[in-house]
């Protein structure tokens, strides 16, 4: 009697790390060509986004989905910017001043019992340009470029509060965690110096603070670190740690870098879908090369004397900004995608948050930015920079129409009003001299052709040759997108 032979049982060799990477590595592969096919059949296979992270180089140029401009300068002016003060001339406010606002809900703005009649602009507005835009006293200078601009003055937010519309207008979504706009736009674009990063961050650097939300104004959320804006320091040198210690050589840093790369490739090899590796690597990497490129390209100082003054360098009322704006022309010109520069800092009276005295705010505020801006205006336009180079201007709300009353203080601020801000865009594919959307007769509201930050943000997408509904990634089991779910393309300011 013969007995039946047992039957064998045999244990994946360790090599196999997971069932697709059993499928890859036998039957020559033909087992995840199955795979694929299976997967394509059902629709369960897609093509790669444009911005797909590449493991080798994360911030590699990327090819757009469509022309659009190479880079971004973003003004941002924290704190809420008055709309009825700066670029929405009101007429009808000026002759209903004094007088109280019928059904007004005393909840629009962050002082609930604050609340008092309309005030007009402490500012004479002027038309300048041959599109007759109406410009308040306080930038003289930025009106001799109202014709490169296009205005959006219908523009509203979802929230009254500094930090939460800091992360909307910056990433899409009221709340911390998400991706910012540099960070999706060097995702999906890349960045051409690969010496330097390609999101740049400048905050304010006369002690007043950064920005509400602080580093997260400007981080990756989930996209890899790779992709987080670096943020130039306020004071000493602008980047922490460029410097190479003084008892190692080059030769020495050179031999480091190599090993932490070999470790991390050998990890890379066992796990090539891990994106954030493949960024720590490329990070060390852009750490070294920076030491050479980052000093040469902030050092505005090797600028010619009439550049200097053209950005306001010799007026010290304006200086801190004018090294900013003119940093941030010198990275662009030399590859850097993203550039965003923020004007005030973090405490009220500190940003152009005008609670107590719209007019010493925001006029102290305008002095110290209007030079600069046309100066890095002109010198794009001069240089032929400002064909592909985006311009924006901005905060992340507007200002109410009513003065607000401070007990025992002035009656001559004005609190937040998100229904209804202004924004301007400059520069590549921007039709200039255009005007789109309209609020209420006394700035109150947008009214007519509303624009929500999603569709801001579709707008600066498009305008870089990026369709915001493709420009995805995949995180927590969905598709995320700049513009979540909505957003729509403001094609009246496209040229």
């Amino acid at each position: 009697m013969t007995l039946p032979l047992p039957h064998l049982h045999a244990t994946p060799g360790s090599c196999f790390c997971s069932r697709r990477d059993f499928l890859r590595k036998t039957g020559q592969g033909f087992g995840l060509l199955s795979l694929a096919g299976l997967l394509e059949s059902a629709g369960l296979l897609t093509a790669p986004p444009a911005g797909a992270v590449s493991a080798l180089n994360p911030l590699g140029p990327k090819l757009p989905h469509f022309g659009g401009a190479r880079s971004v300068i973003w003004l941002f002016m924290n704190g809420g910017p008055s709309q009825v003060d700066t670029w929405d001339y009101k007429p009808e406010l000026e002759k209903r001043d004094g007088k109280e606002l019928e059904g007004f809900d005393k909840e629009t703005g962050f002082f609930v019992d604050q609340v008092g009649p309309l005030m007009k602009s402490p500012f004479q507005f002027k038309q300048y340009g041959a599109s007759g835009t109406w410009v308040p006293e306080i930038f003289p200078n930025i009106a001799r470029h109202v014709d490169d601009m296009a205005f959006i003055h219908s523009c509203f937010t979802e929230t009254n509060n500094h930090s939460p519309a800091l992360f909307q207008i910056n990433t899409g979504m009221n709340r911390m965690g998400f991706p910012s706009v540099g960070a999706w736009v060097t995702y999906g674009l890349g960045t051409e110096n690969q010496n330097l990063p390609g999101f740049v961050v400048m905050y304010d650097t006369l002690g007043r603070g950064l920005p509400k939300g602080y580093s997260q104004n400007w981080g990756a959320g989930f996209l890899p670190g790779i992709f987080q804006g670096t943020a130039l320091n306020a004071q000493g040198d602008p980047i922490d740690n460029l410097k190479r210690p003084a008892v190692m050589t080059d030769e020495q840093q050179r031999r480091q870098l190599d090993l932490l790369a070999s470790l991390n490739q050998e990890r890379l090899k066992q796990q090539p879908g891990e994106p954030e590796l493949a960024a720590r690597i490329e990070s060390f990497e852009l750490a070294y090369r920076m030491q050479m490129a980052a000093p040469e390209a902030l050092d505005y100082d090797s600028e010619p004397e009439h550049i200097k003054k053209l950005y306001g360098l010799d007026n010290p009322k304006c200086t801190h900004f004018s090294k900013q704006c003119l940093m941030a022309r010198r990275l662009v010109e030399r590859g850097v995608r993203f550039v965003q520069i923020y004007s005030g800092g973090e405490e009220n009276e500190k940003s152009w948050d005008g609670h107590l005295d719209i007019e010493t705010n925001h006029r102290g505020f305008a002095t110290e930015t209007d030079v600069p801006i046309a100066g890095l205006l002109a010198d794009l336009k001069q240089r032929g920079l400002l064909e592909s180079t985006l311009v924006v201007w901005g905060g992340e709300f507007g200002r109410l129409p009513l003065v607000q009353r401070v007990p025992g203080g002035g009656q001559s601020g004005r609190d937040h009003n998100p229904h209804a801000f202004t924004t301007w865009f400059a520069g590549a594919g921007v039709k200039g001299g255009t005007h789109y959307g309209e609020t209420d007769d006394i700035g109150h509201k947008a009214a007519v052709n509303r624009v929500s930050v999603n569709d801001l943000h579709a707008t600066l997408l498009h305008l870089l040759g990026m369709d915001h509904e493709r420009l995805t990634y995949r995180a927590n089991g969905r598709e995320f997108r700049l513009t979540d779910v909505a957003g729509n393309v403001v094609r009246d300011i496209l040229a």
